[in-house]
């Protein structure tokens, strides 16, 4: 599949040359971590062969590295015969997910569950339980004393369900997205499954954490979803969300520094735009500021008593559910191969990728054995 146009300075922030980013490029030879500062890009390979060993380290000192000269005079492209490849910013990190921390996606995830994954029902069952709620759950405080009435009434009402379990009760849903190396970078094809008949795009803001579960960055991430397995049964979770290519990342990881900050993550607001090749346009935005639990609840949630000795990355979860009919009245949104996704932020950047089909996107063949494997090749594994 060929890739969209792709530009990588429309790809970066407005102050990007301000801010300090890691990343991951290949100039022919293997994967290469990269720190951007000031607009230059630095070969971190003498440091650590990987992102996730570059954060271990703890410092991002770019005059350990490696200068290669202005990012924008690289040529990167996601083309995989590229002589710069851009590479999805992260590597052996644990790819985690949290679910449900939106009112709305909470809403729609019991929706797809009420309708068994048909989205001719969408509408019906939306009307229905909009009716029972009597108002709207943005308000609820997660585990508080009125998410547990709301939870009595709506069971009373018939209308509970596993989704408003985690959207207001006091535990998180967190989940494995994807394998190690398996997530696709910007510009590169993202996949919904050839059985797939609704689905969607989740626009979310992603964490970059250590092994001790410190929030070290930031970036952009799509979370592709397919609503009608997840409807049928949460249990299918695995298959609407673990796919081929479908996990993006990108461009770059914004590292925590005095000028970026986890605030500026409470504050994000996220666009997104659908365009696609028959002329169907969907516009729609998320603030975090809407977000159900703090990113930093999210983040030990996550943690738990587990250990990520190669650190994760967290997706924070998405305001966005589309309902905007594409086809049909009542229908709402799904996924046509074509469609280019668009999501942006003024901090982060923008995150643009081409949809195809899981089975026709370009195949996850660089795993752990060719990593390490590549690494020792290079001379990158010495103590």
């Amino acid at each position: 599949m060929a890739h969209q146009s792709f530009a990588l300075d429309s790809a970066l922030p407005a102050d990007w040359r301000q801010g300090l980013f890691v990343g991951r490029i290949d100039r022919g030879e293997g994967p290469t971590p990269i720190l951007v500062a000031a607009g230059i890009a630095y070969d971190m390979t003498s440091v650590a062969p990987t992102v996730s060993a570059l954060v271990a380290g703890g410092s991002f000192d770019t005059a350990a590295g490696t200068s290669l000269g202005d990012l924008l005079d690289l040529g990167l492209s996601p083309d995989s015969d590229a002589a710069v490849r851009l590479l999805s910013p992260i590597d052996l990190q644990c790819v985690k997910a949290a679910g449900v921390t939106f009112a709305v996606s909470a809403l729609e995830r019991v929706i797809e569950e009420q309708a068994r994954g048909d989205y001719t029902r969408a509408a019906e069952v939306r009307g229905g339980l909009e009716a029972a709620l009597g108002g709207s759950i943005g308000s609820v405080i997660p585990g508080s004393e009125q998410a547990a009435t709301l939870k009595n009434a709506l069971i009373d009402g018939g209308m509970w369900s596993q989704y408003l379990e985690v959207a207001i009760g006091p535990d998180a849903e967190i989940f494995t997205k994807s394998p190690v190396l398996s997530t696709v970078g910007c510009g590169a094809p993202i996949g919904i499954r050839s059985d797939s008949t609704w689905n969607n795009p989740e626009p979310e803001v992603v964490l970059l954490a250590d092994a001790h579960g410190h929030a070290v960055g930031a970036t952009l991430g799509n979370d592709v979803n397919l609503r009608d397995f997840e409807g049928r049964s949460a249990l299918l979770l695995s298959k609407a969300k673990d796919n081929n290519a479908s996990c993006s990342l990108g461009p770059l990881i914004r590292l925590f520094d005095d000028g970026f900050t986890m605030d500026d993550v409470r504050d994000a607001q996220i666009a997104l735009r659908i365009e696609g090749e028959d002329g169907y346009v969907l516009n729609g935005a998320s603030s975090m500021r809407e977000i159900s639990r703090d990113p930093e609840d999210l983040l030990a949630q996550s943690l738990s008593e587990h250990h990520y000795p190669d650190g994760f990355v967290l997706f924070l979860g998405t305001l966005f559910a589309p309902t905007q009919d594409r086809d049909h009245p009542g229908r709402g949104f799904t996924h046509k191969v074509g469609d280019v996704v668009t999501i942006s932020n003024d901090r982060l950047g923008t995150l643009s990728n081409p949809v195809t089909t899981c089975d026709q996107a370009p195949p996850w063949q660089f795993g752990l054995g060719d990593l390490m494997r590549n690494l020792a090749k290079r001379g990158l594994l010495t103590a």
